[in-house]
């Protein structure tokens, strides 16, 4: 069977937060690399739409199909890979896990993506984002706040820890205030130097420009 394909962009929070499950289950991918800002973002060129009629990334091709959107994604290989599991048994315990990913991938990201932030303007777009995502993360840490152990939704690694992490680096890349979240910060810190975050890591993407890789 071919190795699934994944349409990445290295700095993509969406795309991140897929490439931490794909590590986590460790299964094995490759990466074609999607530019959102070389020639006005190849993510609009003809034959991306094609793949990705969002022309956006992620995209995943994977046992000959391609799917699209981050959270979709990681739900489809948690049901066909269910081995190392990204979601608790408990009924409870998934909903809370899906409710921070939801606050996360619907009530934070898209208002400070990049065609939301372009068309915020220049002059704007910090301001605009440190808005959205502080907003965003008051909810975040009053939910973790229930639900936390270790990590997001107890003491094991599931989706909405998938999705925190990228989070959290925006927020430092549009130097949000982050002190009055330490649930959010401890959550971070325990998963910093965990191995599949790491590969999934920006900065040790293929397409990481070299001024910025480690």
């Amino acid at each position: 069977m071919a190795k699934p394909v994944l349409y990445s962009y290295w700095r993509s929070s969406c795309a991140w937060r897929v490439r931490i499950a794909l590590n986590l289950k460790e299964i094995p991918y490759d990466i074609k690399a999607v530019s959102l800002i070389k020639g006005g973002g190849e993510q609009h060129c003809n034959e991306y739409r094609e793949v990705n009629p969002m022309e956006q990334v992620p995209s995943l091709c994977i046992d000959g199909h391609t799917f699209v959107e981050s959270l979709s994604i990681m739900h489809y290989l948690e049901e066909t890979r269910p081995q190392r599991p990204l979601m608790p048994q408990d009924c409870f315990k998934r909903a809370k896990v899906r409710e921070i990913c939801e606050v996360i991938a619907s009530g934070i990201q898209p208002l400070q993506n990049l065609v939301v932030l372009i068309h915020v303007g220049e002059e704007k777009k910090k301001e605009w984002a440190q808005k959205w995502i502080t907003r965003g993360f008051r909810a975040v840490e009053k939910l973790l706040s229930a639900s936390a152990g270790k990590y997001c939704v107890g003491d094991e690694i599931t989706l909405a820890d998938c999705c925190l992490v990228p989070q959290v680096f925006n927020a430092r890349r549009f130097h949000v205030d982050l002190r009055p979240f330490p649930i959010i910060l401890r959550i971070d810190r325990e998963l910093e130097n965990h191995p599949a975050f790491r590969a999934a890591h920006p900065s040790a993407q293929p397409d990481c420009p070299p001024e910025v890789a480690k």
